[in-house]
C-alpha cells in the first residue's frame, strides 16, 4: 500500500449507513484521494458489522471501525424529517445490547478502534403532562405513571451506557459518546466509571475519547475536558451558534466529524453529506479561533491520532 499521510481526518462519518448502500466504498475512496481519513462508529450491531467489513475489505491504515449500540436504538419509534435533514426516515428497531455480540466483533478485527457510538439521548424523553381536573378516577395515577415512564426510559438508556463503557474498558479502547439533551447525566455516569477513576485505566487507555456532536454550554465542556475527553465538532456549528465554547475548547482537545450522511455544511449542494466534506468543519473552526486552516488541520490531525491510536 502506497504510503498515505492524512491532511484531514473525520473522526465520525457513518459510511456505514444505508445512505451510502449502493457507494460506499467509492465514498471512502473518493475520501482518500482528497486526503481524508475516516473513522465509522455503528450504531446497532448492523451498522457495526458494517463499518468492520468496510474497514477489514480496504485494509487501509486511516480507515477504521467503531462499534456499539446508539440509545435512539434501545426503542422502537420514528424519525422524523427534523433529525434525517432530507435522508430517508426511518423506524429505529428495537435492540438489547448483548454485550458477546459487540465482543465477538472485537475480538474478529484489529480494525476497531472505539466503543462508538454510545451514549445518552433524552430527545424523545416521554412528555410529562399536566394533570386533570380532580374528580376524574386515576389522574393522580396516570401522572406518577408517566413520571415512572420517564425515570425508566433514561435508566434503560444509562444502564446500557455503563455496560458499553465496561466493554471499552475491558478492551482498553476510547469511548465515542452521543449525548443530546443529557449533558449533565453523562458527566454524572462517567465521572463516576471506573474508565475514569482508575489510575491503571487512564495509564494504558490515554485519552478516554471524544465528546461527539458536542452542544453542551460551557462549564459541561471545562468538565468533559477535565476528566481527559475531546471534544467532536460537525456541521451542528453552522446551525446552532457554539462559537464562544469552540473559542474555549483548546485546539489541542479538537476532532473533526461530518456525521455523514447527516449535518450537510450550507456551501454543500448534496443531498446526503460525505467524508471528503469535512474541509468544511476545518475552515469554520480555523475562522472561529482565528488560526490558519493548515493549523487545524495539522493540530486535529494528531488529536485523532493520538485518541484512536492510528
Amino acid at each position: 500500500m502506497p504510503e498515505f499521510t492524512p491532511q484531514l481526518i473525520d473522526t465520525h462519518g457513518h459510511v456505514n449507513f444505508n445512505a451510502f448502500k449502493d457507494d460506499g466504498e467509492e465514498v471512502i475512496k473518493r475520501a482518500l484521494g482528497e486526503g481524508v481519513g475516516i473513522i465509522m462508529p455503528g450504531s446497532q450491531i448492523d451498522t457495526s458489522k458494517r463499518a468492520v467489513e468496510y474497514a477489514e475489505k480496504l485494509d487501509h491504515p486511516f480507515i477504521k471501525a467503531a462499534i456499539g449500540l446508539h440509545p435512539i436504538h434501545l426503542e422502537d419509534t420514528d424519525v422524523d424529517d427534523s433529525e434525517v435533514e432530507g435522508q430517508a426516515k426511518f423506524h429505529t428497531r428495537k435492540e438489547d445490547f448483548r454485550r458477546a455480540r459487540y465482543e465477538d466483533l472485537i475480538k474478529s478485527s484489529d480494525k476497531i478502534v472505539a466503543v462508538g457510538e454510545v451514549g445518552l439521548d433524552y430527545w424523545r424523553l416521554p412528555p410529562l403532562r399536566p394533570p386533570f381536573a380532580k374528580g376524574f378516577g386515576g389522574t393522580q395515577q396516570g401522572s406518577a405513571g408517566q413520571a415512572q415512564d420517564q425515570e425508566s426510559y433514561k435508566l434503560r438508556q444509562i444502564d446500557t451506557l455503563n455496560n458499553q463503557l465496561d466493554l471499552a474498558l475491558e478492551y482498553k479502547l476510547p469511548v465515542i459518546l452521543h449525548c443530546r439533551k443529557a449533558h449533565d447525566d453523562l458527566l454524572s455516569i462517567i465521572e463516576s466509571h471506573p474508565l475514569i477513576t482508575q489510575k491503571k485505566a487512564r495509564q494504558v487507555l490515554g485519552p478516554p475519547g471524544v465528546i461527539h456532536c458536542y452542544t453542551g454550554n460551557k462549564i459541561q465542556l471545562k468538565a468533559f475536558l477535565a476528566l481527559g475527553f475531546y471534544i467532536g465538532y460537525n456541521g451542528i456549528i453552522f446551525k446552532l451558534d457554539l462559537d464562544s465554547v469552540i473559542k474555549q475548547t483548546p485546539m489541542d482537545r479538537i476532532l473533526l466529524e461530518t456525521d455523514s450522511p447527516y449535518l450537510i455544511p450550507p456551501d454543500v449542494k448534496s443531498e446526503r453529506n460525505e467524508p471528503v466534506n469535512v474541509k468544511y468543519i476545518a475552515e469554520r473552526i480555523a475562522e472561529i479561533k482565528q488560526v490558519s486552516i493548515d493549523e487545524v488541520a495539522r493540530q486535529t490531525t494528531e488529536n485523532a491520532k493520538r485518541v484512536f491510536r492510528l
